[in-house]
């Protein structure tokens, strides 16, 4: 009304109305959670229809074009044209469209990862009227991308920029006149077509432009090649090359084909997409251009694995830069899959099996959604098998899908189909030239189209022989190239390596028989002489049977290690942490006569080559788990040279000790039995000469400081992981200042921190403190630190830091506003309790049930590999962080795969000689919430009191008003409520590790018992993980169809949860007596709580299970004053004592 008005006040000056169809507030390409990358926040079905509701009351309105605008995911432009698509069918009518994409920044990329070209290529089947940028940047920003955009797309171009960027108030301060001449040079070098004004432009701005702009000449439309372009995140353009057609072949990898892959099929089947996502990644890693994904199998439910499985891909930018194949021979997956695609894919396939109609309406549907399609040579009669039928079926598909659907002839890829060749039927000679020359002549007659085929099939009855299967793979490829053949579902590795020019020359003269059937018993003669080579050599290296075995009978020997000198020998055994040779050589170069000491083949060359792992290790070339078996040769060495220097030290009447670089004092605080950390920091700083006085686990501060002045230590090393160890370690910090000690003091462990070391230990002890992050940091921290020439600047620095570190700290808890208990609990989260998903349900168990000698191997399943490489400090790079995914990382990748097959021959030991056991306790009683508490009854009665749980509320202001203040109590129906609920609780450990451990330390093996810790804690987190699914599915019964993978276990898509006393939902350690007094625990399993409330032993869990919809985890964060107090009295416990536990917790000095 308002345009038309104004046209009627200005006769002959023509308005338009544009209807803007925006991005919405979500995103198809994009998870919202970080934990699970395959999860959408909506479907694109659900989007899709949104906007054809949003065309139809647009168009109701009157509106003369539509405007997709602002996107910044291309997979949503792409359900808009979708919509809109349907809605013109379903009208009988067509506007204008107009698309426009936003440059989030000067990457020259969209939000969701597309380049611009790409960008385009993903929407130019929509036709559209216009296509410009829109948002994000200012014009001189903008500029590049719009002139390639004008460069790429066949349409008119148009943009409307910001005013500039936006200032640090978010708005906007770029003038009109500012605005008109920093988009002068699009009008004056025709980029576009259309001008105008996004955010901060207002109607001065626009006056201003068309001013500007007004004398100047549009942009001419230009075509463009007619060439087949795809795109992922990245535009791919295809030209054959016509002199070496093979050079340009496309690779489309077929991993990741159920068909293709054994490997890629399990994972699938078990539900293990991130093993699934690895074999992706490696095949684009070896050069596939496309990748096939196909889900055909009647183990696999085909719609939700291609929906779960490509969204996951699309999540990956290395994966996701390559176009996609949707590969299926059910329609509905393919539709599944493409809906999940934000580049241009391409389908495989469809054909004229079901008649034209089917053909007509499948084709329409891929081109709608702006893929490329492969047509399968079938038709209503059957397969096209010779040349005439695949010439026949593939120009008829052609004519209808050109002249009926629109397709554009280079959009069209035919598969004239590769058949089994070598078979010995007579029937089959001929297959392999009826493709290539049909190839050839398909080309001819439908021109633009392309030719792809699965070319494994084609040597198929020659599998388990690769010399010869590959060979057929690669002759094939270069005779079919030469005909026309653009592309095919290959090895991407093996089509790389096996070039044409270098097969083996006699193994091609039998492949090529075959192939090009240029003699009646070539396909005997080909068995007989692939019954002669090894089946596993490479066609480009083939070996006869026998060779390989007969290889060492004559002939030069191979340089070896074991020919160097005694020297670098024991140098490349340190570096490769190979023990099996360290007591022979020692003992050579002990009395090869260069060394006249025993002594000195220590300070000698095992010193040099432990400086050289110390090196290496320092720079990032070598990783933990290599030290640590460094480590294990170098103690072997010594261990065989001690008796010979304490003989030379007795026959030289005593004395002195051997040099080392310093003596550390390492000991895990009171009251903490955990020691794998520490364990690994002293063995580095052992392989670097420092001489290491470990005193074990539970220290007191007396042992730590009588051991540094026994032992005449030149740092101390504090170690610990429950929270309860921060104030042992400031107790400790407090002693050595009132002893007037003034050794650096180190800080190590998970619970520890910079800051709480600046702020609560430097401020107690005058000596050097400092925070050690991990054990690779040890190292340069230590030497440093008692090197003269530097330890001054460097303890002044460190201070400096500190200092800083703890006035931001205090300025922090100033600034931060705390609300009090009584206003936090008024914005505790509201639960209906009468509603029906949120009724507790009774569970099966009332008491507790205890597990003695559960199953390893019902466990092994459940284990959650990442923290395993995270304690051995191997950390893969995006985007292979993660287990599988680090085994495909450049720099730890090796190591890390390494580190994996040693765990599992370790973890097969334990599981086979029983050599672990797993114990654990459950239990379930009837519970109500009452205030912040949580009270269990002895029976459903529910009027006497068994045991009480207690909750601290958050209390920390929160920036959304909205957002609730929780306490785990709010996951409990109140007791005012009548509604019958329940708590749970667990406790479980990994027993028996104390022998494994001592032997291996007897052994001076510190890479295996470190290797047996580590295990015995991921078997106790598995155990948990299996014992809490037992309750959920039986013994509470609350999920009894629940089927979750296990890495849905582990990214706890379960319902419930199962928070632990001493960690952020109830961050009181001393609650965990009330669980143990509860199930009798102690008495039920042997596990026992330390004064500081560890668990013994070590590897262990526990912690309360919430059953209902509700519950989440969450950290309850700093607390104030008055919750304490109030805490402390319905605990019945002196302020004090909870002041002391709930130290890292408070917002105050006590």
């Amino acid at each position: 009304r308002c345009t038309a008005k104004w046209m009627a006040e200005h006769p002959g000056d023509v308005r338009f109305v544009s209807g803007a169809i925006g991005p919405t507030s979500k995103t198809l390409s994009v998870s919202p959670s970080v934990e699970n990358p395959a999860f959408r926040g909506c479907t694109y079905d659900e989007i899709e229809k949104a906007y054809y509701a949003q065309a139809g009351a647009l168009y109701d309105g009157g509106v003369d074009l539509f405007l997709v605008e602002t996107i910044f995911d291309t997979l949503n432009a792409k359900a808009a044209i979708f919509a809109l698509e349907r809605f013109f069918e379903d009208k009988g009518m067509r506007i204008p469209v107009f698309i426009s994409g936003t440059i989030v920044d000067k990457s020259g990329r969209t939000l969701s990862g597309q380049t611009n070209e790409a960008f385009w290529l993903s929407i130019e089947q929509a036709k559209p009227f216009a296509v410009g940028l829109n948002c994000a940047l200012g014009a001189s920003d903008m500029k590049p991308y719009v002139e390639n955009l004008s460069k790429c797309a066949d349409c008119y171009v148009f943009a409307y920029p910001n005013a500039g960027l936006p200032n640090a108030m978010g708005g906007y301060d770029q003038k009109d006149h500012e605005m008109a001449a920093e988009v002068r040079p699009f009008a004056e070098e025709g980029l576009v077509n259309a001008l105008g004004g996004c955010c901060g432009s207002r109607p001065e701005h626009i006056a201003a432009i068309v001013k500007m702009s007004k004398d100047m000449a549009p942009r001419k439309k230009h075509s463009i090649d007619p060439l087949m372009r795809l795109s992922g995140l990245e535009p791919m353009t295809y030209v054959q090359s016509e002199e070496n057609p093979r050079a340009t072949f496309l690779n489309i990898g077929e991993r990741c084909n159920v068909a293709g892959s054994m490997l890629y099929k399990k994972a699938i089947v078990d539900g293990d997409y991130d093993k699934a996502h690895a074999i992706a990644l490696k095949q684009v890693g070896q050069k596939a251009h496309i990748l096939d994904i196909n889900m055909d199998d009647g183990l696999i439910e085909g719609i939700p694995a291609m929906t779960k499985f490509v969204n996951l891909l699309v999540s990956d930018p290395e994966v996701s830069r390559v176009p996609f194949m949707i590969d299926s021979s059910k329609f509905a997956i393919v539709e599944a899959g493409l809906k999940c695609c934000q580049g241009k894919a391409i389908v495989n396939s469809i054909s004229l099996k079901e008649g034209e109609d089917a053909f007509r309406h499948h084709a329409k549907i891929v081109k709608r959604h702006g893929a490329a399609v492969v047509v399968m040579a079938f038709d209503e009669e059957g397969q096209a098998a010779n040349f005439d039928e695949k010439v026949r079926i593939c120009c008829r598909a052609f004519k209808i899908l050109v002249e009926d659907v629109g397709f554009a002839p280079y959009d069209i890829i035919f598969d004239p189909n590769i058949l089994t060749i070598g078979t010995g039927l007579a029937e089959h000679n001929n297959y392999a030239v009826d493709f290539i020359r049909a190839t050839r002549e398909i080309k001819r007659l439908c021109p633009g189209c392309k030719i792809s085929g699965g070319v494994s099939n084609i040597a198929f009855g020659f599998r388990g022989n690769d010399a010869v299967r590959r060979g057929f793979h690669s002759a094939f490829l270069h005779h079919a190239c030469k005909a026309g053949m653009d592309m095919g579902i290959v090895n991407a590795q093996h089509s790389e390596s096996d070039v044409y020019e270098k097969l083996d020359k006699e193994l091609l003269g039998f492949i090529e028989d075959v192939l090009l059937n240029r003699c009646e018993n070539s396909t005997e003669r080909m068995l007989e002489y692939a019954a002669t080579i090894e089946p596993k050599s490479k066609p480009t290296a083939v070996k006869k049977l026998g060779e390989a075995a007969d290889a060492g009978g004559g002939g030069p020997k191979a340089a070896s290690w074991r020919d160097l000198p005694v020297e670098k020998r024991l140098a490349h055994a340190l570096v490769k942490g190979i023990d099996e040779f360290a007591v022979r050589d020692t003992e050579e170069a002990r009395t090869c006569g260069l060394y006249p000491e025993p002594l000195q083949v220590i300070e000698g060359p095992l010193m040099d080559g432990m400086n050289v792992v110390g090196d290496l290790f320092g720079a990032g070339k070598m990783f933990l788990p290599q030290v640590i078996k460094s480590a294990r040769v170098m103690k072997k060495a010594v261990g065989h040279l001690l008796p010979y220097i304490e003989e030379a030290k007795n026959n030289a009447g005593g004395g002195g000790e051997s040099d080392n670089a310093g003596v550390i004092i390492m000991a895990t605080v009171k009251g903490d039995v955990h020691d794998i950390g520490k364990n690994i920091v002293g063995v580095v700083l052992g392989c670097n000469n420092f001489k290491i006085i470990d005193l074990g686990v539970m220290t007191p501060w007396e042992k730590i400081l009588d051991a540094a002045v026994e032992h005449k230590a030149d740092i101390i090393g504090l170690s610990g992981l429950i929270t309860p160890s921060l104030d042992e370690m400031v107790t400790v910090a407090k002693r050595m200042e009132e002893r007037k000690l003034k050794l650096p003091l180190l800080i190590g462990g998970a619970t520890t921190s910079k800051m709480h070391t600046a702020v609560k230990l430097v401020t107690q002890y005058s000596g050097p403190v400092v925070h050690v992050l991990d054990a690779s940091r040890s190292v340069p921290v230590a030497q440093t630190l008692l090197d003269k020439t530097r330890n001054v600047g460097f303890i002044e620095d460190v201070r400096e830091d500190y200092a800083e570190m703890r006035e931001e700290f205090m300025a922090g808890l100033e600034d931060r506003r705390y609300l009090t208990i009584a206003e936090a609990r008024k914005g505790a989260p509201q639960t209906d309790w009468s509603a029906a998903e949120n009724q507790p349900v009774k569970p099966k168990l009332i008491g507790t049930k205890t597990y003695i000698d559960f199953p390893i191997e019902d466990v092994l399943d459940y284990i959650d590999w990442n923290p395993f490489f995270q304690t051995w400090q191997l950390r893969g790079r995006y985007p292979n962080r993660g287990y599988p995914k680090i085994f495909n990382d450049d720099t730890v990748g090796e190591e890390a795969k390494k580190l994996y097959d040693e765990a599992q021959v370790m973890l097969k030991g334990i599981v086979e000689k029983k050599l672990i056991q797993l114990k654990g306790i459950v239990g379930i009683w009837p519970a109500n919430a009452v205030g912040d508490d949580i009270q269990l009854y002895t029976d459903e009665g529910r009027q006497e009191v068994l045991a009480t749980f207690h909750g601290l509320r958050q209390q920390a202001e929160k920036d959304d008003k909205k957002e609730p203040y929780y306490c785990i109590s709010d996951f409990i129906a109140p007791k005012e409520s009548g509604v019958p609920d329940y708590l749970g609780a667990f406790a479980n450990a990994s027993f028996g590790l104390e022998p494994i451990v001592a032997q291996y330390k007897a052994d001076g093996d510190d890479y295996s018992y470190i290797m047996a810790e580590a295990l015995a804690d991921r078997l106790a987190e598995a155990f948990a993980e299996k014992l809490h699914q037992i309750v959920r599915q039986e013994l509470w019964g609350y999920s009894p169809n629940e089927d979750l993978s296990t890495d849905d276990l582990l990214k706890v898509k379960y319902q419930g949860i199962r928070p632990a006393p001493g960690y952020p939902s109830q961050p009181d350690h001393t609650e965990k007596e009330a669980m143990w007094k509860l199930m009798k625990a102690e008495e039920e399993t042997g596990m026992q709580l330390t004064e500081s409330m560890a668990m013994l032993p070590a590897a262990a869990v526990s912690g309360l299970y919430f059953a209902g919809k509700p519950s989440l985890y969450f950290a309850v964060g700093k607390i104030t004053a008055d919750q304490v107090e109030e805490y402390a009295k319905r605990k019945g416990q002196d302020l004090a004592v909870v002041q002391k536990w709930l130290e890292p917790m408070l917002n105050y000095e006590p």
